[in-house]
């Protein structure tokens, strides 16, 4: 019993010297000597510390008490002074690799730099709380920064609990984990706030994820830190390839090794008159890390740069990785230059490599950049076609654009424009802008207000066919939800182009979004209640209904539909079902459990016959990415194409990216085969064009031949060569951020994915041998990298991952109309492409000296062809056995 009570008294005593002491309390005229190391190492995701690069810095630190508030002895003022600093590799080297072999703190710092350094400095602790930091203003930020890392490791809290603390990282939520002597202190990273902001690409398939921990591990004795061992990593890496990935490890060690007699404590009734009368010239900088300006010595100009890299830009190198790697290369130096130096690029490019220029320097994304190109264009003449258009493009697919580009695009179409083309351009890529604000949470930003104004009312009051249809495709890049009404509107039009826009704008919207209301009007006009609709509008609302989370009820009045439709629409029908069924697609369950009933699907409705077709695969899959392939193809009752539909998607860790759609469509061509229109369709005008979309941004449309005479001018005098739809150079990838380290150190992280893309497509017509023929060609060239880089002035350590791809996509589809039923068979390849992966690491001192190791390797991905159905494979044959 008495044992019993001993031990009770002995635990309240424990627990009321836990709880009377807030943090670490130092003794009057006592010296308490540390040694600290902090190292840092930089390496590929999965890299051991024997092969990192990276540098680690030694000292010993004596620790005394300045001043403490009789009235609370947590309330402390306490002096660090640094001394005998080395400076080494972080991991054993052979003198071959070891970039500071013979090297001396001081040849390493300089004189300047050392002196402050080894300068003592104050930390004002109260209840074991950093409450002020004091160092010398004229110090390096580096060198403070290093001390900022250090007084960082006397702050604890000796109870378990959640704070907010302010350190060198920023002003972070911790948790404090106390145990018999020791705390762990964890520091939720994801919460820390700096001044310091970077960017990202938006997209989060295209974008980089970042894994991170900050563990702190204290012993304590007698009431003060006998030791503090610091563990903090960072893990970056591309989502569609993370293998391309780079860690960041910061490692503190902070042991107590001795105490000896110390200064006694200063007299003073506060902290600020202590500290004065101390040294007049110490000075409350903060605990939180400044800004670091790096500077990059020997570095070309922009200029300079440019010429090295023009000739790698021409249109003859675009289909070459090298182009992508030149255009991200390229970038960070625009990045870094004045509107000046921008436009003495402008205007020394070549004719041929100026559009490539266009690209990098909108892409850029800075003040400079964007006030060079608005100089430089001249939206008032017609001629400046290409370059005007690269440039509304490349505003498209900015990683993370402003409101300012906003604005820039709102004045355009203010002002006189030369080309209707760019009219129509400037306004869809407007709403494409629109969204990626909206996205960051910048919806009612006084800009995006009154470009959500203009596209929404242009929409209700526009006239013209081509100005309605510009204000629709807008909207449709804008994805806004107070559009959903308007689109439900011109649904239902009588113009079949309205309707196509606006249903197809319908499908990229959230299922959540779609009301009932939205899906009464879309099932009228597939099942044509109050009017006769073409038939690839009824293809088009089809789709809605199927990707819309459907009722049991939508889906059987679909399936009781087939067998009633024109002959292609019903072949069209069936395909998109049995397409949904075998690829598991949302709507497969409800179509399955529809098709129970023999009335909806019995023999008689799923045997028609025809030659449209809907078709899904799988492009590529891996444990980072999913890439699928859709086709569809919509024939008139004549053989001739009616619509062509081409997507291919991405997906990564339950995120969807639309990477690509093309579609073609054409109508009014029966005339010249002689044969009967579709129902809806007897007085359609002649008309062909194509339709791109591109990583989520649609683009303008382009028209192959519009009316009867411009049809014959265009068969007469067509050289089977395509029409070029989008080419350029695009910024996938951009992602910035400057990672502060809990030992004062910075790691800057830049991730850039290239690429070079080059899409066109074509029709031929041939009345001689009754025979049509259309494709889509797709080459590109992809090139990601990441970069992550320790800069410290005076040395610098740093890793590169990349990887590089060269491949090509083409879709053909070539179909014989001498008889019925018309052969067709379909084609889509992939040629065989080189994957390349590359590592490079390196180190380098303030003297010049460096080392680096580049480790590379190379693999062949074969060619093949993508599995259609069956049916096709079987008609194809036909039509290459009749062609020979």
């Amino acid at each position: 019993m008495l044992t019993l009570v001993l031990l009770l008294c002995a635990a309240c005593s424990v627990s009321a010297s836990a709880k009377g002491a807030a943090g670490p309390r130092l003794n009057n005229n006592q010296l308490y000597k540390f040694s600290y190391t902090t190292e840092v190492l930089v390496d590929r995701t999965r890299g051991s510390k024997e092969g990192s690069a990276g540098y680690k810095i030694s000292c010993d630190v004596d620790v005394n008490l300045v001043w403490r508030d009789p009235s609370n002895k947590d309330d402390q003022l306490i002096q660090l002074a640094i001394s005998n600093v080395r400076i080494g590799p972080a991991s054993q080297r052979s003198e071959k690799k070891n970039v500071l072999h013979g090297s001396t703190a001081e040849s390493v710092l300089g004189k300047t730099k050392l002196a402050a350094l080894t300068k003592p400095f104050l930390l004002h602790l109260k209840n074991g709380k950093a409450k002020a930091f004091y160092s010398y203003r004229a110090e390096p930020a580096t060198i403070k920064n290093l001390k900022r890392g250090l007084a960082s490791l006397l702050q604890v809290q000796l109870n378990t609990g959640k704070v907010i603390e302010n350190d060198v990282s920023g002003r972070c939520t911790i948790e404090y984990r106390a145990v018999k002597g020791q705390v762990t202190r964890t520091k939720k990273l994801e919460t820390c706030k700096t001044a310091e902001t970077g960017f990202t690409t938006h997209s989060q398939v295209l974008g980089v994820s970042r894994k991170s921990s900050s563990v702190t591990t204290f012993t304590l004795e007698d009431g003060f830190i006998r030791s503090a061992v610091a563990e903090e990593t960072h893990s970056l890496a591309v989502n569609t390839r993370r293998s391309a990935g780079v860690k960041v490890l910061s490692r503190q060690v902070f042991t107590l090794v001795g105490t000896e007699a110390g200064p006694l404590e200063a007299a003073g009734k506060d902290v600020a008159g202590v500290v004065k009368s101390i040294d007049a010239k110490l000075a409350a900088v903060g605990i939180i890390a400044e800004k670091v300006k790096s500077k990059c010595k020997g570095c070309p100009s922009l200029f300079e740069h440019w010429q090295t890299q023009q000739k790698l830009l021409e249109p003859a190198s675009l289909s070459k990785a090298t182009a992508p790697r030149s255009f991200l290369a390229l970038i960070q130096s625009i990045r870094k230059a004045s509107k000046d130096e921008i436009l003495k690029v402008l205007k020394s490019a070549s004719k041929t490599s100026l559009p490539q220029a266009v690209d990098a320097v909108t892409s850029s994304q800075t003040v400079a950049s964007l006030d060079a190109m608005l100089e430089f264009l001249n939206f008032t003449d017609a001629k400046g076609f290409v370059l005007q258009e690269r440039f509304l493009y490349a505003c498209g697919f900015a990683s993370h654009p402003n409101e300012r580009m906003l604005q820039v695009l709102l004045d355009i179409s203010k002002g006189k424009i030369g080309s209707s083309d760019i009219k129509e351009s400037v306004v869809i890529i407007m709403g494409a802008l629109v969204h990626r604000l909206c996205q960051k949470g910048g919806c009612n930003l006084p800009t995006v207000v009154q470009v959500k104004k203009l596209i929404i009312d242009g929409a209700g009051s526009a006239q013209e066919e081509s100005e309605v249809q510009m204000y629709l495709l807008a909207l449709k890049n804008s994805l806004l939800p107070e559009a959903i009404p308007i689109f439900t509107k011109y649904a239902e039009s009588e113009v079949g182009a309205y309707s196509t826009i606006a249903l197809t704008a319908l499908q990229r919207y959230d299922v959540h979004l779609m009301t009932d209301e939205v899906k009464r009007t879309v099932g009228r006009v597939y099942h044509q209640n109050r009017r006769i609709y073409e038939k690839n509008v009824r293809a088009a609302a089809a789709d809605v209904i199927l990707s819309s989370n459907p009722s049991y009820m939508e889906v059987k009045n679909l399936l009781l539909s087939v067998g009633n439709l024109p002959h292609e629409m019903n072949k069209y029908m069936l395909s998109k079902i049995q397409d949904i069924i075998r690829f598991q697609m949302p709507a497969s369950k409800i179509l399955q459990q529809a098709m129970k009933d023999m009335v909806s699907h019995n023999y008689d409705r799923f045997a028609k016959v025809g030659s449209s077709s809907a078709f899904s695969g799988f492009m590529a899959r891996s444990a980072d990415v999913t890439s699928t392939y859709s086709l569809d193809i919509l024939y008139s009752g004549s053989g001739i194409l009616r619509r062509s539909n081409m997507n291919i998607y991405g997906a990564s860790e339950g995120a969807m990216l639309h990477g690509l759609q093309v579609a073609i469509e054409a109508q009014g061509l029966e005339s010249l085969i002689a044969a009967t229109p579709d129902e809806g369709e007897k007085d359609l005008e002649s008309f062909a064009g194509m339709s791109a979309l591109l990583f989520d941004v649609q683009l303008r449309p382009v028209t192959f031949f519009k009316g009867y005479s411009d049809l014959m001018s265009k068969i007469f005098s067509m050289s089977g060569e395509p029409m070029n739809v989008v080419k350029g150079l695009i910024l996938l990838t951009d992602h910035s951020e400057v990672i502060q380290l809990q030992s004062g150190l910075k790691a800057s992280a830049e991730f850039q994915g290239g690429l070079a893309i080059d899409i066109s497509g074509g029709m031929e017509i041939s009345l001689w041998y009754r025979e049509s023929k259309t494709s889509v060609n797709n080459r590109g060239a992809l090139v990601v990298t990441g970069n992550v880089t320790v800069d410290m002035d005076f040395m610098r350590a740093g890793v590169e991952v990349s990887f590089e791809t060269e491949a090509s996509l083409d879709f053909i589809t070539t179909v014989q109309f001498s008889e019925y039923p018309f052969l067709v068979c379909m084609q889509m390849d992939k040629s065989t492409f080189p994957v390349s992966e590359y590592l490079t690491k390196y180190e380098r001192v303030s003297s010049g000296k460096s080392v680096m190791s580049h480790k590379g390797k190379k693999q062949l991905v074969p060619g093949s062809e993508f599995p259609l159905h069956q049916e096709n494979s079987n008609m194809c044959k036909k039509v290459f056995d009749s062609s020979w």
